[in-house]
């Protein structure tokens, strides 16, 4: 059993899907404090730490960041605040400002025994473009992938998951734990 530290539920139902042939995973939603730091294994690392103090047990957390390319890899773990500040259209605004679009979606996945602590990391390399649909959850309505025709937001759930930076670190954990 790893308890899942995560308040998202999609992001549970994703990770669930893709380790349940080799682990029962189950949901913890603690409220736990997020330091501001750019280097997202350091965010992990600390949010690991601190669920090992309100529970016992095998955790994993995971950070998901937004980079672009015209802000030397900024707002990367920003991008939540980001997106509060200015939405998914304002952070399209800079890059076009820079006419740069570029941008690298990466997820860090965090793993604690008890005694040690992994990193699993995937990124996907795209670009940003004007928002066309209304639904999508975060900056999926402005990150199109290299690998697609389209935005994250205008994916099936099923196509995304396939292609996602969090499903690549997803599974490069699996392939960790069945190796054990």
């Amino acid at each position: 059993m790893i308890y899942f530290v995560t308040s998202n539920k999609n992001k549970f139902i994703e990770a669930r899907a893709i380790l349940k042939d080799v682990v029962e995973l189950e949901q913890l939603d603690i409220d736990l404090p997020e330091i501001q730091e750019a280097d997202a294994r350091e965010i992990v690392k600390e949010k690991l730490i601190e669920a090992q103090k309100h529970h016992k047990g095998k955790f994993m957390v995971e950070d998901t960041s937004l980079e672009l390319e015209c802000l030397g890899g900024l707002p990367g773990p920003f991008i939540k605040w980001f997106l509060e500040k200015i939405g998914p259209m304002g952070v399209y605004g800079i890059a076009k400002r820079f006419d740069n679009y570029k941008a690298i979606a990466r997820t860090v996945v965090g793993y604690s025994n008890g005694d040690e602590i992994y990193f699993f990391e995937g990124k996907v390399e795209g670009k940003l473009v004007e928002q066309k649909v209304e639904s999508g959850f975060g900056w999926d309505v402005i990150f199109k992938p290299d690998v697609a025709d389209v935005t994250y937001a205008e994916l099936s759930k099923e196509e995304k998951n396939k292609i996602s930076q969090r499903s690549k670190a997803l599974t490069k954990f699996k392939e960790y734990l069945q190796n054990l």
